[in-house]
């Protein structure tokens, strides 16, 4: 059996079509994502926000076992979290498109009723 040849390969097409972007070291699923990044470094170095981070995993349900099957732990990952005046941010840069994902909305509804305590934000 013959390989084929790295570039009959197709890639794997992005689900919503973002092109995914490099920028100070880190990747980003798009242009917009890497553009609030830059935005929310410049609050944190001015002091606005601090203890900035990406893709912070939440747990939202942990592996089950029923009936013999394991059924995976599922996670919602933000964007980005960041604390201003004490309090847990998280947000998550998302297009119009993206934003109806069913699967999306079903785990901030997880995330939320899970973590009350945190502000959530959907950058559009």
């Amino acid at each position: 059996m013959f390989l084929k040849n790295r570039l009959d390969v197709k890639q794997k097409e992005n689900k919503y079509k973002n092109k995914k972007v490099y920028y100070d070291g880190h990747e980003f699923d798009s242009v917009k994502e890497k553009n609030h990044y830059i935005a929310l470094k410049q609050l944190e170095k001015v002091g606005i926000i601090e203890d900035l981070q990406m893709q912070v995993p939440f747990l939202l349900i942990d592996t089950i076992r029923h009936n013999g099957k394991t059924y995976p732990k599922t996670k919602y990952i933000a964007d980005f979290t960041y604390k201003r005046d004490g309090k847990l941010i998280v947000e998550d840069v998302k297009s119009e498109i993206t934003r109806k994902d069913k699967v999306y909305r079903l785990k901030i509804k997880l995330l939320l009723s899970k973590y009350p305590e945190i502000e959530f934000k959907e950058v559009i």
